[in-house]
């Protein structure tokens, strides 16, 4: 195992110090290992506050700012956040509006945030969760009944964010972003494995010519084990099954997110989303807006996903609206 690392026990707790350092507009407490902005909480806002297992960065400490995220909780890596870490960042982010819970769908995400939610609502806070499950992969998987959430969480943090900044209601921002995780789906792909820390191994092995078609965020096995392939075959892999499930249909608009797992470099995830494209123009789906880059990983995992929302008018302006984050940030 070769990592920037000291020891393996203190991964989390030293970057949390390091995101401290690097980002004055940041605030971070260290006893709850939680990043949240430095004006919390703001007075008739929304909070917003997400959270999972580090490992996954710049998700979700990163999207912590203006126009995204109040609070993020960071759990040890790939294990989730405790349900006292969510209730303290309610608490620190609540601004007399409410609180929504953004959670990605993974058994221990889910049952902390439902722990915390229930804990926040006994001491009189007003909380609403969404749930994102976009991976059209696997039914079931290692971690997860039911869908895994996965990209469409970064696009529905940006927008819901966005929502709470127009001073939207408790309601209202939970349904735009209901109305996201409905309209989003995705797939990923593993070229390799990744190494968590404390373990000091590959999560998992991967022949030198295979692939993971459908990989989990943590290494969880996808649809099935493939053959090394071209650039394009892999984006017609992906966003073949990705079109079929909403479905998308021909005139549809979407934001197009092509994501690298933390161990591809930028160059290749180019090329990659010039394949997405060919494949999306061959569907006559057209590409309002896109992203492209590292924005949830899996450590040093090299690989891609793909994630299509479906959007109009609405979800556009929310997704154009200022943001000010470490891993986003435009109009502000």
């Amino acid at each position: 195992m070769k990592k920037l690392i000291n020891d393996p026990q203190d991964v989390v707790a030293e970057a949390l110090q390091g995101v401290e350092a690097a980002h004055p507009d940041l605030r971070v407490d260290h006893q709850h290992k939680i990043i949240y902005r430095g004006d919390a909480p703001r007075r008739d806002k929304v909070g917003i506050i997400s959270g999972g297992g580090s490992g996954h960065e710049p998700l979700h400490g990163g999207f912590v700012g203006l126009g995204m995220l109040d609070a993020a909780c960071a759990g040890e890596v790939f294990t989730s956040p405790v349900p006292d870490q969510m209730l303290a960042a309610t608490k620190l982010v609540d601004g007399g509006a409410g609180v929504l819970h953004v959670v990605k769908n993974y058994t221990g995400d889910v049952m902390n945030f439902d722990m915390a939610a229930e804990m926040a609502a006994a001491t009189g806070a007003q909380v609403l969760s969404v749930v994102t499950d976009d991976d059209v992969a696997v039914q079931d998987s290692t971690w997860t009944a039911g869908r895994r959430g996965v990209g469409v969480t970064v696009l529905l943090e940006k927008i819901a964010g966005a929502a709470a900044e127009q001073g939207r209601t408790l309601e209202q921002v939970a349904d735009i972003a209901r109305q996201v995780n409905a309209n989003g789906r995705s797939m990923g792909l593993a070229l390799s494995s990744c190494t968590v820390p404390a373990a000091g191994k590959p999560t998992f092995d991967l022949g030198e010519n295979e692939m993971e078609l459908g990989v989990g965020i943590h290494g969880e096995p996808g649809r099935q084990r493939v053959p090394l392939a071209t650039a394009r075959e892999i984006a017609e892999m992906l966003i073949e099954p990705v079109l079929a499930d909403l479905p998308f249909t021909s005139g549809d608009n979407v934001i197009a997110f092509v994501n690298g797992l933390g161990g591809t470099p930028l160059i290749e995830l180019y090329v990659m989303y010039n394949e997405v494209n060919r494949v999306l123009t061959a569907h006559g789906v057209q590409v309002a807006r896109s992203l492209v880059g590292s924005y949830i990983t899996s450590l040093e995992m090299a690989g891609t996903s793909v994630t299509l929302l479906k959007v109009g008018d609405e979800l556009l302006s929310l997704w154009d609206a200022p943001v000010k984050t470490p891993a986003l940030r435009w109009g502000a």
